[in-house]
């Protein structure tokens, strides 16, 4: 899942949501004191780890990501990533009661008033993201080609994420109805997390 999905599984607690959106920056055990998080924070990035984990092990995301892969190979992952959020974004309403155009404003607006807790790296991805209002364009398919061209260009390898897509397109009615088997699923996967002690490393 990519990152309006991390946003929204993590509800209103504030502790995983920004734990939520930096464990992309953050190696290893988030205990660790080097670190130097909260036990909220550190919660919200073992959610990460979990949806991540869930997501990239589950029948329905790997039978689209074979509609994908012929393209875009190791990277068919990080399509579907995309597409998924793209379908979240058109649902949205429908999926959590609330217009997207009020979830995402106020989003970003935590993350400004939680600046001092991200790390610079974060902090800099965040500021491109409400810059150019990613999430609200998730819903949009120009947007979502715009996400995938910039995957593209941070790539190690060829990744043909440019392109990627036309494989939307070329399969959307397939990708929504994976979308609506896989996603309640997701949501109580996260459910159970909540009720679970996380990791110790």
């Amino acid at each position: 899942m990519n990152i309006l999905a991390h946003a929204y599984l993590s509800g209103d607690d504030e502790g995983l949501l920004i734990g939520n959106f930096i464990a992309d920056f953050i190696k290893g055990n988030p205990g660790h004191p080097r670190h130097g998080l909260s036990v909220a924070v550190q919660r919200g990035i073992w959610l990460h780890r979990q949806i991540d984990q869930f997501t990239d092990h589950h029948p329905l995301v790997e039978e689209m990501r074979i509609l994908v892969r012929p393209r875009c190979h190791k990277y068919a992952g990080a399509a579907i990533d995309v597409f998924l959020d793209h379908f979240l974004a058109i649902h949205f309403t429908q999926i959590s009661g609330r217009p997207l155009t009020e979830f995402v404003p106020a989003f970003y607006q935590f993350l400004k008033n939680h600046r001092t807790q991200l790390p610079d790296a974060a902090w800099r991805m965040a500021g491109y993201m409400m810059q150019h209002d990613w999430l609200t364009n998730y819903q949009f398919l120009e947007g979502i080609d715009r996400s995938l061209k910039g995957m593209a260009r941070r790539t190690a390898f060829p990744s043909n994420l440019d392109t990627a897509i036309e494989d939307l397109n070329d399969n959307y009615a397939s990708f929504e109805e994976y979308f609506h088997r896989f996603f309640p699923e997701l949501q109580q996967h996260v459910r159970d997390f909540q009720g679970m002690n996380p990791p110790v490393l």
